[in-house]
């Protein structure tokens, strides 16, 4: 039976934990990518992290990178380059619905990482893979987008996520709210 699992939104604590190397490289671990990528598919997103979804491994779903073997599932990323050529460009993110926001990064990344079934690999991205790369590794590390911009920039995020933060909070099943205002 698959479990429900759903992509954790801004205001969880888990998404600004560290999450934690992967020690085991076995089925559990595939099927955990399996739906890591089904979910992010069905969001329609480009990346997604363990710790979006409240599990503190280090496994990151990428887009397929412009230089290097796989199709997205690495563990855990470390950075061995990156450019010194920054690019601004406007970012998303699963966890923050309605925001997106410039977030200036390297233009061009490598990094040293693991397949789903152990092997090292080392991957070279440049372009939106390489934004990707490093929005999810930023994931891992507890690093949202709205660290990553100025203060405005993140007073005016936080104005769109608002509503929806109270739209989420319902009252419990079979409550229902008067409505004091007549």
């Amino acid at each position: 039976m698959r479990r429900c699992v759903s992509v954790r939104k801004f205001g969880d604590p888990v998404l600004r934990a560290s999450a934690l190397p992967v020690e085991r490289f076995d089925d559990a671990l595939n099927a955990e990518i399996e739906r890591m990528g089904e979910l992010m598919h069905d969001a329609l997103g480009v990346g997604l992290a363990a710790t979006q979804l409240g599990v503190l491994h280090r496994v990151p779903r990428l887009p397929r990178p412009s230089r290097g073997p796989g199709d997205g599932a690495r563990q855990p990323p470390c950075w061995s380059g990156r450019s010194d050529e920054l690019e601004v460009a406007e970012e998303g993110c699963l966890s923050l619905p309605a925001v997106h926001v410039e977030v200036e990064r390297a233009a061009r990344v490598k990094v040293r990482a693991q397949d789903q079934i152990g092997q090292q690999l080392e991957i070279e991205a440049e372009g939106l893979p390489a934004r990707v790369i490093q929005h999810e590794i930023d994931h891992l590390n507890g690093v949202l987008i709205l660290d990553r911009i100025s203060r405005d920039a993140r007073k005016e995020a936080m104005r769109a996520i608002a509503p929806r933060r109270r739209r989420r909070r319902a009252p419990p099943s079979g409550l229902v709210v008067a409505d004091r205002g007549r």
